[in-house]
């Protein structure tokens, strides 16, 4: 009799994870050699999580947010309202480069849907800066100083009547509903209705539908490219997305610099909300690598990187609930893929508390004989190609770090090759040169 998903161990819950991913079903696989490749290439990067023996070679993973489209000649305004253009591009790019993984295509978004709900928080191309650039985070306070305990209370109502409505033009209206906790019997139920009748509400509400329909169409073609690039025997590399507390506390409620003026002058609220967050950023991870089949879960790293505090501060603030986010996804057997975007030279000693083989964290400026010396002994790591080579060094530039990269951090296995941050512009020859190489290269004899 097969045990029940509560009475499994995180191992065993892990296992059950990766079997699903690596059996791919639903799969129309071209032919048996895209079948073969394909699991392939989940069994190497199952391999160097577990670290529990040598893989074939060192994988590959071409890390690009709007990378793939520019290489073919798209604007990131063009990539995010022209998607099935944008998704052909991603088809060739996997043809043309031959990467290990493939990187989803929903990272970059939909245009549309971002224009129904006149999003604020970031300015978009075309929209606020030139089409050919990227989308820009708009740093403010999106939650003000005095509303902790608003959203320590209950983060889902604050997110509906107070965020959504700051973050989203189109959703203001929302402000104006009464908490749903308050519809309770027979005697409260006409009243919690009233504000659903006022033209604003319903004018969000009606901007909230056609935002859906726009992104069921678009998630459509989505996986629609996604079915093709596993057809083709490509792999994708991430399942669920969170982060950590404190980023979300510090990148989408407070902004940076309020968030860090927060340490000083209000330490204790900051660290009741970074715990009530932890159990929601948990859940948001399973639920996301469940649906989609595949254990990993992308968690970029942001605020705890060197720099934007103190190590002291690390250790209170930002450590134990990303620590407990780690712990927690790795109880359900999933893989946190920690992307470590700028230096963590000072943080690796509090990397090595984390259990064995529990995830594996994506350096961007980091130590990588330091990284190898310390964590790495214990767990996965990767990256640390760095994207301004990628962008101004030649071929040779890039097979000289790749080759050092496997000699030192991909000795013994336990290594992934990548970049260091997603990638928004790409050149075909550097590209070539990084994934060509380590397949060569990276072969362990």
């Amino acid at each position: 009799m097969e045990k029940q998903w509560a009475e499994m161990t995180p191992a065993e819950k892990r296992e059950a994870r990766f079997e699903t991913w690596i059996s791919a079903p639903g799969v129309q696989f071209h032919n048996g050699e895209a079948e073969a490749k394909y699991k392939s290439a989940a069994r190497r990067f199952k391999d160097i999580v577990e670290m529990k023996k040598v893989p074939d070679r060192v994988p590959v993973l071409a890390m690009g947010t709007f990378m793939q489209p520019h290489l073919y000649g798209m604007t990131p305004y063009e990539a995010m309202y022209d998607p099935e253009r944008m998704l052909g591009a991603q088809l060739r790019f996997l043809q043309d480069y031959a990467p290990d993984y493939y990187v989803t295509p929903a990272l970059v978004g939909c245009g549309k849907v971002f224009d129904i709900l006149d999003y604020k928080q970031y300015k978009l191309p075309g929209h606020g800066i030139p089409e050919k650039s990227v989308y820009q985070y708009v740093e403010g306070e999106y939650m003000l100083a005095d509303e902790y305990p608003a959203l320590i209370q209950d983060p889902t109502d604050f997110w509906l009547r107070t965020l959504m409505p700051r973050v989203y033009g189109a959703l203001d209206p929302l402000k104006m509903i009464a908490p749903f906790t308050d519809m309770w019997e027979v005697v409260l139920v006409s009243a919690q209705m009233v504000p659903f009748g006022i033209p604003p509400v319903q004018t969000a509400l009606k901007a909230l539908l056609d935002a859906g329909n726009e992104a069921m169409a678009w998630i459509q073609k989505v996986i629609g490219f996604e079915m093709q690039a596993r057809g083709l025997g490509y792999p994708g590399c991430f399942g669920g997305a969170t982060k950590a507390p404190f980023d979300i506390l510090g990148d989408t409620l407070r902004g940076t610099r309020a968030a860090m003026l927060d340490l000083y002058r209000q330490p204790k609220m900051v660290l009741k909300a970074v715990e009530r967050l932890t159990p929601l950023a948990i859940s948001q991870g399973v639920r996301g690598a469940t649906m989609q089949g595949c254990p990993v879960v992308f968690i970029p790293l942001h605020k705890g990187a060197d720099g934007f505090m103190s190590d002291k501060q690390f250790r209170e603030f930002y450590w134990p609930t990303l620590k407990a986010v780690i712990v927690g996804l790795a109880e359900e057997g999933c893989v946190p893929f920690l992307f470590c975007e700028g230096s963590y030279n000072t943080r690796l000693q509090h990397l090595e508390e984390l259990p064995d083989a529990s995830c594996m964290w994506v350096f961007d400026r980091t130590d990588m004989k330091k990284a190898k010396d310390t964590v790495g002994k214990k767990l996965c790591i990767g990256g640390n190609v760095p994207s301004g080579l990628l962008l101004t060094g030649t071929p040779q530039d890039i097979k000289a770090c790749c080759k050092e990269l496997i000699d030192v951090a991909g000795k013994g296995g336990g290594y992934l090759m990548c970049t260091g941050t997603s990638m928004d512009e790409g050149r075909a020859d550097t590209v070539h040169a990084m994934v060509d190489f380590t397949k060569e290269y990276g072969v362990y004899r």
